[in-house]
């Protein structure tokens, strides 16, 4: 350790100052000052206790922190040897703490519970004189009262041994006072008891009998138990009870039996008042009733102190709070009031051990209670208890069946949730093997069956109607604590998993569940729970398959089984819906294998095969869902099963007997309507197989009679029903249809009475219409197809069905167009199967359906969207049904059909589940119109043109949906189309392509009405292929990939169609059917290829789309494409419009000759307008691409100066960037180079432009005049517009651009470089635009020549404005260049070197930066080397800091093979440039430095060595980072060098060791790195043993400043090997680094000094520093306004206190003592 031997240290100053820092505003400083202090208290305690002192003398007020004096001070006497306790300083330091706390109001502040520690820090040394401290505020009136009682709690707490045989002395001082303590701080002495009575506990192993609770400590024990029980424990303030109450929980095991006896009734009723409060009150309240029940029933000294009648009050009260956990609880407070209900359990345990009978008599009464609380508390106590007091309850069984059954009633959801968890718990304790069994079992079932709709109705109501009683949250007035209600979810969850329990975990159940659980399927109250029954039944029948073999056949006759045919009418049924809870379908197809049994032999054998397969169907619900026709398929294979399972059966009685069942159970599905229609139709296939028609007459007036028609759902099922009993018995079905017609009449009169009348409401009309009008018309879909003639010819001839035109109702609407669209679809079957006849009255339906497809807007009801729009699709399928039929439609008819129907193309998208089949039958229904339209092939085609027209509008739609609908029906009539013409004749009766097509004249045309219309075909012209195909093309290239297939297998199928129509006789091409048939097929293999492969290249289908088209159009049908093109090339679709505009290109290219000139002059006109309409720019472009073909022979020249002059007009006038759809010049400068003549040519053109008009704005040289600007502005727009060009040609002139901008790269970089560096000179937005258009020139001549990295370049740092940015940027391009294009270097660096002889500064650096790149590339070219380096040494001294920068870099990058010819030049103008003016060409002077010194020889460095190190010290100091770490590498690359300069730079190394130690963690990172490599280098010169090994630790490498720290500790251990003269420069350097500008650096000079000084072996030399360093510090705590630096020299002056002797501090230790005698005086 190392000592001052000059003079004693003033370490009471230094800790004074850090006591005083510890009320520093920074936390940082107060930590480090708080950590200080106290690792200095464990070596000098008394010091730091006498500082402490010092300052707390004003106390609080005027010292802000006495918190951390506090705990200084506390930290300083747990650390003081029991020999250095001076007990009246210990006296002093009791009363300054106390004194502190008398004087304050405050109650538990910080500070004062450091105070509270330093008393019991004292008292773990002197315990008498704490207590007697504290004993002497005890007494009176005293705001610090509870303090002081805190602190002897905290004491007992901590030291329980020393406390607790001074208990008597503190309840001797405490209960005089207790009469004295204001209701606000009872809470405090109640605590406290606590603690005094388990530091006792702790003692004492929680005995009372030992010797150390003496008579008088009893005593007053049992003194202070009566006044907390008798007085603060009924006061009004509730945290003085909750104290009071706890503590007297505590004392129970610690007064006597007699006082606690005698103290049971009102401690008993001082504990159960708290539960009327909060779940925390319950909590505390629980724990001390748990201990007082322990104390009072299981103690060893005595009987039990209560009998169970006087724990009666605590029962009641606890039997509320057990519900607690019986509700799912949400809430923040779940894990107290799941503690309470432990403890709870746990208080009833223990009754239950002592008084096992009476308890369960008590809870059994309670179940009786009409406390909703108190019930559900009693049912979790009991099954809580039942398993634990199994055998004590044993003959109580019978008695909790009898009182359980009695609650089965009980409308409460809390109590049927604890009773179903009951139940179950006794049936795992065989307590349910009784009579009473299958009630319970019943119970479970019926809370299984709660619906999805109760639990959504609960969840969304604030008051709940259930189950015909109110359900009311539960709140416990008297308890106060928050549970949340019980839901019906939670109910029927358990209630679930308890019957798959008894089921399948429970043997002893077996025999009471069957036969039992078939009777809970029928009732409809339990039709929610089948799916759970029918899995517990199957479980019961997998498990003993060979015991219910023998049960079926023993039961099946018994009461005990339901009728099987109830129970398959019921099962069948409840099939409905495959995707039911709990997969109720699947379970009942399961169960009913395992009934097999119980039904007809046959039925069995046949659903072990046929019940599989309807499994598989329903066995994935997420893939049934995808389905949207799921239900319907399933409704069908339901009735298919029911109708294959009658097939099987052959007792006609057995099957009536069914229908008597099905029959008696319209009743279980009264409210549900789906079930209800399902029913229906099974039985309707019943009577189907019945023969007995007084039967079926009375089933089916049963099925309308409970058939709910008002329903559509309902309605439906019923039409079915009565369909399939018309299969069989048409005759008595419409019998009844009649009848029912005939009564709507007395309906109507009945419905209007029934206003006046308070009976039930009378069916509305519409719906028994719409009823009607189903039931008609399935009658006819299932009626034998010989006897529907005449029943349909009636039905349509009486005009019947107008009488159901009147609905308004939109399902009524529907119901009737169903019924006309099944009479149709009666009189096709009917024709399918050999008895066709045409519809009467057809037209009449075609406009009853169109009347009741549109939307009245004078009815009643509110026709919803949705719903019109499935009218609608209703309409269309029956349109279609009707057009198909018998007779031909005449036009008036059909045209009014199409006007009403066309527009649904636009319908909206969603929902797709309506939309998708309206739109399909709209296609279909036009299909039907084209076919059955027309008299002979020629009117067909008409009709065929007529409607794609009318098509074309939704085809070229910007919509998708309307696209691809449009071309859906454009491709499905093309189809039907091509039929027709597939079996045709031409006009004189030769099929398909004859020669008589060419010998017909007109005249002989115009008698072709008089031929047969067999014999008639369209002609090809007829088509109008050239208007089509162009329409169509551009849906070739759609975005969407359904469309594009739809549009190409129509373009086929037109031509197609044209190569089997005969040629019109005024058409002037011939076709090449070799050429064409080739041409069709290679397009139907693109059909082939997309339908195998849709992943196919786009391009490439189009390509060959395109292609064949090209080939297959006439010479006339090309004009016409092309003549009508416009709306083609201007589609809404951009990928569209793109490849018409590709299919135009390709035309005129492949077949441009074919044009006379008025063709060409009329197509120019056409793209031009075209040109014009598009605002795409891709798009124009290629449409202006066909305009070069046309324009070859222009003058260039003339062209060039024109474009170049309008060009620079549209600069001036017009935003060109904004312009809709882009620059229409910029597309002709695309055309122009392109070309392969004149590309070459407008490229020189416009470099010629650059070069002979210089930028005047902003880059002269300072003096220069630019007033003249105005005078040049037309000439500068001129160079913009050459610019916009140039770039143009870069981009769009492909390769023959590409070859001119090769011949001429040297010509053409070296003019944009220039131009990059004179837009840098402008200003402003002259700047941004001019920037901007010459980095999007350059970039693009990057990608025209292919220099990519040179684009990358570009574009990554194009954007940046800074000065070195800009540059560094044209560095890069030359380097690039360079690489890429060797050659073409000695070119430009000609041309540039000459341009630094230019006026305009900037021109002058973008020429130095290109150069000083190209140096480095000059190897092998020494000539040119020579000329470079000349010119660079000449400009060195340029008036531009940055051309000086630059072209020293230049003269670094000279090649290493000529460097050395050149080294000892640069050396010399480095050396200048280190003390330049300017700052940044002194860092580039470093930085080349640097490079240089990488390869320079010793002879041209070591006469400058001392010269460098010193200016390179001056460099390191400069507050930019990046000069500092470049000037500290850059000395570490001296220290390679020596010679007769070595031992005065080994002189400067020492002296910049110490700078280079404190910026080892300097603000800039790469200052940082730089000092941790300098330091590696300097270290073999430091002869210091172990130095350069420190360099390889860990923490000299990390950047945190813990690490840091370490390094500098280590560091200093190392140093003290050096000699005394390096010490002094060490410390003289560092103390100087104490006023650097950074207080990073101030800091760690603080703490390197503070951990060097106490290491030097040499402490008598290095004295007046640590005297320095300790006093500089000392100052710095108090001025400096940093907080590194604050916290450093707190840190600091800790590290030179624990280095420092203390036996030499000045501690006035007699000052102290006499202090202490006159305080004490």
């Amino acid at each position: 350790m190392a000592s001052s031997s000059g003079g004693s240290l003033p370490a009471p100053e230094a800790v004074q100052v850090l006591v005083s820092s510890l009320a520093d505003e920074s936390p940082v400083v107060r930590e480090a000052s708080l950590e200080a202090l106290q690792e200095i208290a464990i070596l000098n305690p008394m010091l730091v206790l006498d500082c402490c002192c010092s300052v707390s003398r004003g106390g609080r007020r005027r010292f802000g922190n006495m918190a951390g004096v506090f705990m200084v001070m506390a930290c300083a006497v747990r650390a003081m040897d029991t020999k250095d306790v001076d007990p009246a300083f210990m006296d002093r330091l009791a009363k300054m703490a106390t004194t502190e706390m008398v004087t304050s109001k405050e109650l538990n502040a910080d500070w004062q519970r450091a105070a509270a520690g330093l008393l019991v820090s004292i008292g773990s040394h002197e315990p008498d004189l704490m207590m007697e401290e504290i004993f002497n505020h005890l007494s009176g009136p005293n705001s610090a009262l509870p303090l002081m009682v805190q602190i002897l709690a905290e004491f007992a707490l901590a030291e329980a041994l020393q406390f607790t045989p001074r208990l008597k002395d503190v309840l001797l001082r405490v209960l005089p006072v207790l009469g004295t303590v204001k209701d606000t701080q009872r809470s405090v002495f109640a605590n406290a008891f606590k603690c005094w009575c388990e530091a006792v506990q702790q003692c004492a192993g929680g005995s009372t009998s030992d010797p150390i609770l003496d008579n008088d400590v009893t005593s007053f024990l049992n003194s202070v138990f009566e006044l907390l029980l008798r007085v603060w424990a009924s006061s009004r303030d509730l945290k003085v009870r909750l104290s009071s109450t706890e503590a007297l929980g505590q004392m129970v095991g610690l007064i006597t039996r007699s006082q606690l006896k005698a103290a049971l009734p009102r401690l008993i009723q001082t504990i159960l008042g708290l539960y009327k409060k909060d779940q925390e009150s319950g909590f505390i309240a629980t724990c001390s009733m748990h201990n007082l029940l322990i104390a009072c029933l299981l103690s060893e000294a005595g009987p039990p102190l209560l009998d169970f009648e006087e724990l009666n009050l605590t029962l009641c009260t606890l039997l509320p709070v057990a519900c607690i956990n019986n509700y799912k609880d949400d809430h923040a407070d779940f894990s107290l009031g799941l503690k309470t209900y432990n403890e709870i359990q746990h208080c009833f345990l223990v009754i239950g051990s002592v008084y096992p009978e009476d308890l369960s008599s008590f809870l059994l009464n309670k179940f009786h209670s009409k406390d909703e609380l108190v019930m559900v508390g009693a049912l979790s106590v009991i099954k809580h208890l039942l398993p634990r007091l199994l055998e004590a309850w044993h003959g109580k069984r019978g008695l909790l069946v009898d009182v359980v059954k009695s609650l089965l009633d009980e409308q409460n959801l809390g109590v049927r949730k604890a009773l179903a968890e009951l139940l179950v718990v006794m049936a795992s304790h065989c307590y349910l093997n009784g009579p009473s069994t299958k009630l319970f079992v019943e119970y479970l079932v019926r809370h299984c069956a709660i619906s999805d709709e109760e639990i959504e109705h609960f969840n969304t109501s604030k008051e709940i109607m259930w189950r015909g009683g109110r359900f009311q949250p539960f709140q416990y007035k008297k308890l106060e604590v928050s549970m949340g209600p019980v839901c019906p979810e939670e109910l029927r969850t358990i209630c679930e998993k308890g019957l798959l329990l008894l089921a399948i975990t429970i043997p002893d159940m077996e025999h009471i569940l069957w036969p039992f659980l078939l009777k809970m399927i029928i009732p409809q109250e339990y039709t929610g729970a089948v799916a759970t029954v029918c899995k517990c039944i199957s479980e019961l029948c997998r498990r003993r398959s060979s015991y219910f073999g023998s049960a079926f056949a023993e039961s099946s006759s018994s009461d005990d089984i339901p009728n099987p045919e109830e129970l398959f009418a019921r099962l069948v049924v409840l099939l409905h819906d495959p995707l039911a809870r709990e997969q109720l379908a699947s379970q009942i197809l399961t169960v009913l294998c395992y009934l097999g049994p119980l039904f007809p032999k046959n039925l069995g054998i046949f659903w072990q095969d046929e019940v599989p397969k309807m499994r598989v169907y329903i066995s994935d619900p997420e893939d049934l869902r995808q389905d949207c026709t799921y239900q319907d398929t399933w409704d069908d294979m339901i009735i298919n099963f029911l109708a294959e399972s009658l097939d099987v059966v052959l007792e006609t009685e057995w099957i009536m007997a069914l229908g008597n069942a099905f029959t008696r159970q319209y009743s279980l599905y009264a409210t549900n309507d789906e079930h209800s229609a399902l029913l229906h139709r099974c039985l309707g296939m019943l009577l189907q197989k019945v023969d007995d028609r007084v039967y079926v007459c009375e089933k089916i007036e049963w099925m309308y009679k409970h058939a709910d028609i008002s329903v559509p759902t309902n309605r439906l099922g019923l039409a079915k029903g009565m369909g399939l009993v018309a299969a069989s018995h048409l005759d008595t079905v419409l019998e009844k249809l009649k009848n029912i017609l005939d009564s709507v009449g007395h309906s109507r009169f009945r419905r209007f009475l029934s206003f006046f009348s308070s009976k039930a409401k009378v069916e509305d009309p519409d719906d028994i219409y719409a009823a009607l009008a189903l039931m008609y018309g399935y009658a006819a879909r299932y009626a034998p197809s010989t006897v529907i003639e005449a029943r349909i010819n009636a039905l349509v001839g009486t005009n019947m069905l107008s009488r159901l035109l009147h609905v308004q109702n939109p399902t009524a609407k529907q119901a009737v167009i169903t019924a006309i669209d099944l009479l149709g679809n009666a009189v096709i079957n009917a024709a399918e199967m050999g008895f066709s006849f045409p519809l009467k009255r057809r037209d009449q339906l075609l406009d009853y359906v169109l009347t009741l497809m549109g939307k009245d807007e004078g009815n009643d009801f509110f026709d919803s969207n949705l719903e019109l729009l499935h009218t609608q699709s209703l309409a269309l399928r029956a349109c279609t049904t009707l057009v198909s039929i018998e007779p031909r439609l005449p036009m008036e008819t059909r045209n009014h059909v199409m006007k009403a129907t066309l527009s649904f193309f636009a319908s909206p998208n969603h929902p797709s589940d309506i939309v998708d089949p309206l739109i399909d039958n709209l296609v279909t229904l036009l299909c039907a119109i084209l076919l059955t339209s027309g008299e002979d092939g020629r009117s067909k085609a008409e009709q065929l043109l007529h409607i794609l027209r009318q098509v074309d509008i939704y085809v070229s739609s910007p919509v998708e949906h309307q696209r691809r609908r449009g071309c859906v029906a454009v491709h499905e009539m093309l189809l039907k189309f091509r039929i027709l013409c597939s079996g045709g004749y031409c006009g004189l009766g030769c099929h398909s392509n004859c020669p008589h097509d060419k010998q017909i004249d007109r005249s002989m045309q115009r008698n072709i009405s008089n031929l047969p219309s067999a014999f008639v075909l369209p002609s090809r012209d007829s088509l109008s292929l050239g208007e089509r195909v162009i329409a169509y093309l551009p849906r070739c290239a759609d975005t969407s990939s359904d469309i594009r297939k739809v549009a190409i297998q129509i373009i086929a199928l037109f031509f197609n169609i044209s190569l089997s129509l005969p040629k019109s006789v005024t058409s002037s091409s011939d076709v090449d059917l070799e050429v064409s048939y080739s041409a069709l097929s290679s397009l139907e293999d693109v059909i082939s290829i997309l339908r195998r492969d849709a992943s196919i290249d786009q391009s490439e289908v189009f390509n060959r789309v395109i292609s064949s088209v090209c080939i297959l159009l006439t010479k006339d049908e090309l004009v016409i494409s092309l003549y009508t093109c416009n709306a083609a090339l201007c589609d809404k679709v951009k990928q569209s419009a793109d490849g018409a505009i590709q299919a135009v290109i390709e035309f005129i290219s492949k077949r441009g000759s074919e044009l006379n000139e008025a063709d060409i002059s009329r197509t120019t006109q056409s793209l031009l307008s075209a040109a014009m309409s598009v605002n795409d720019k891709h798009s124009r472009q290629e449409i202006l691409n066909a305009i070069p073909c046309l324009a070859e022979n222009t003058n260039s020249n003339i062209v060039f100066h024109e474009v170049l002059a309008a060009a620079g007009r549209d600069v001036v006038r017009k935003d060109i960037s904004r312009m809709r759809g882009g620059w229409p010049i910029q597309d002709a400068f695309y055309a122009f180079s392109q070309h392969l003549v004149l590309s070459k040519l407008f490229l020189e053109y416009m470099v010629s432009v650059l070069n002979r008009i210089p930028l005047a704005k902003g880059d002269t040289e300072k003096g220069e005049n630019t007033s003249h600007f105005t005078e040049v502005t037309n000439d500068e727009d001129i160079l913009q517009a050459a610019l916009l060009a140039l770039t143009a040609l870069f981009r769009g002139g492909g390769k023959t651009g590409k070859k001119a901008v090769e011949q001429s790269y040297s010509f053409v970089l070296s003019a944009l470089i220039l131009q990059l560096g004179s837009c840098h000179g402008l200003t402003g937005l002259d700047h941004q635009d001019h920037s901007r258009i010459i980095l999007t020139a350059f970039q693009s001549f990057c990608d025209c020549v292919g220099d990519f990295e040179m684009g990358k370049i570009l574009a990554r740092d194009g954007d940046h404005n800074e000065n070195d940015k800009w540059i560094f940027l044209i560095r890069e391009v030359a380097s690039c260049t360079s690489m890429k294009r060797p050659k073409e270097v000695p070119h430009i660096c000609m041309i540039l070197s000459k341009a630094l002889n230019r006026h305009q500064r900037y021109q002058r650096e973008a020429a130095a930066a290109a150069l000083s790149e190209f140096v480095h590339h000059s190897n092998g070219v020494s000539s040119l080397l020579e000329h470079m380096v000349e010119a660079l040494c000449l400009h060195v001294t340029d008036e531009s800091p940055t051309v000086r920068s630059l072209c020293l870099e230049g003269l670094i990058q000279i090649p290493a093979g000529h460097m050395l010819n050149y080294i000892a030049q640069i050396l010399r103008i480095i050396v200048a440039l280190l003390e330049d003016p300017d700052e940044s060409v002194q860092l580039t002077a470093v930085q080349c430095l640097l490079t240089v010194l990488e390869s320079s020889p010793k002879d041209a460095v070591e006469p400058i060595l001392v010269n460098l190190s010193v200016r390179l010290r001056n460099l390191q100091i400069c507050m930019n980072g990046k000069m500092r770490s470049t000037a500290f590498a850059a000395y570490g690359a001296l220290c390679n060098y020596g010679g007769p300069q070595h031992q005065a730079f080994i002189e400067q190394v020492h002296s910049t060791f110490p700078r280079l130690i404190l910026h080892l963690h300097d603000d800039d990172l790469s200052v940082r790195k730089a000092c941790r490599n300098t330091l590696k280098q300097v270290a073999p010169l430091m002869e210091v043993d172990g130095l350069s090994s420190l360099f390889t630790k860990q923490f000299f490498n990390s950047d945190r400043r813990s690490d840091y720290e370490d390094f500098i500790r280590n560091l200093s251990r190392h140093l003290c090997q050096i000699p005394a003269m390096r010490v002094d420069v060490y410390l003289a350097a560092t103390i100087q680094a104490f006023d650097a500008p950074w207080p990073s650096i101030q800091a760690n000079a603080i703490y390197f000094s503070s951990c060097m000084l106490p290491l030097l072996e040499d402490q008598r030399s290095v004295t007046p520093y640590f005297l320095q360093v300790f006093s500089i510090l000392v100052g710095k705590m108090s001025r400096s306004s940093d907080v590194i630096v604050r916290a450093s020299c707190s840190y600091g002056l800790g590290l030179l206190l624990k280095a420092s002797n203390p036996l030499t501090w000045s501690v006035p230790v007699l000052d102290r003592l006499d202090s202490t005698r006159s305080s004490q005086d």
